[in-house]
């Protein structure tokens, strides 16, 4: 059952459209990942869950209650981390725990168990005297993280969380979140690492100025280029002759062709038996190969597929 369901949400700035008619269901217990660049409106997107801001259209319902009409109750059900380090440099790592824990009413041996509890979690129990000033970026982000789930939130939101860290924090984060997962939060993240994504999410959204692209499980998502591999081609004249990309699209085991940027990108069922085909073709066309691609279909191919730019662009 989804616990999570976004219809058609909207933010607007003036004239900037920033989220763009996005809709989308998150399962209880997934690791749902938002991939895409800066400014593709995936922080937007977050903000508007967490009730941070009002959509311009659009709602989305998490466990039910609407994030338009009852702020409340959503905020009751939802931990966020964002993106920026939201820690007073000047308290130690335990008195920011305690700090955030009052916020959400926790007091007591309540909230000095879940500060150890939390601390332990994200591996930083012997510094938590240590001031925040005094730690690393990685480091603080997973005292960030604490933070975030000292009310035992259902729907954890974290936003780009391993920006800026050193290769051990972020795999120390990664353990983190699937020890998170396995206690039954759903979780929400937002990156634009190809290799966080296809690592950690059960269920990945491509986002691109403010839409989804795509979405689906990594398989389902690579199977769009085609299961057995794609055949990109650049060749001397700038456009194909009529018919060609017909043409190409009957030969053994080709599942799509598109023309992009001056290039042609065949995927295939299977490419090695799928080329001599297509070569043959292009042949009897008068068309020149000036440079010839196989590869394996991943998220960033993928990427430059729906959109036609890098995903880091």
């Amino acid at each position: 059952m989804p616990l999570v369901v976004a219809e058609n949400l909207v933010k607007r700035y003036d004239q900037l459209t920033a989220v763009d008619g996005v809709s989308f269901t998150i399962e209880e217990g997934q690791i749902f990942g938002f991939l895409g660049p800066n400014g593709a409106g995936k922080s937007t997107t977050i903000s508007m869950l967490s009730t941070y801001l009002d959509p311009s259209g659009g709602d989305a319902l998490i466990d039910g209650f609407s994030i338009t009409r009852e702020p409340r109750k959503v905020k009751d059900i939802i931990g966020v981390v964002p993106q920026d380090i939201a820690l007073y440099p000047t308290l130690t790592a335990i008195q920011n725990l305690r700090f955030y824990g009052k916020m959400y009413d926790l007091g007591g041996e309540e909230l000095d168990h879940r500060c150890r509890e939390l601390l332990e979690l994200v591996g930083l129990w012997d510094r938590r005297d240590s001031r925040i000033e005094q730690f690393s970026g990685g480091m603080k982000r997973r005292i960030n993280m604490a933070a975030g789930l000292l009310h035992h939130p259902r729907f954890l939101m974290l936003d780009e969380p391993t920006v800026g860290v050193d290769p051990q924090s972020r795999e120390h984060i990664f353990e983190t979140i699937f020890k998170i997962r396995d206690s039954g939060t759903t979780i929400l993240y937002t990156s634009h690492y190809m290799e966080e994504v296809e690592l950690l999410c059960d269920y990945i959204a491509i986002m691109d100025k403010g839409k989804l692209v795509a979405s689906g499980t990594l398989k389902e998502l690579l199977a769009i280029l085609g299961e057995g591999g794609v055949i990109e081609l650049e060749m001397s004249a700038p456009e194909c002759p009529e018919g060609l990309e017909a043409e190409l699209g009957r030969q053994q085991g080709v599942t799509s062709v598109k023309q992009q940027d001056g290039r042609l990108v065949i995927s295939s069922k299977n490419s090695a038996h799928s080329l001599p085909p297509v070569l043959r073709v292009l042949e009897g066309s008068g068309c020149e190969v000036t440079h010839l691609e196989i590869y394996k279909p991943n998220l960033e191919k993928l990427f430059i597929h729906l959109t036609g730019k890098e995903l880091r662009e």
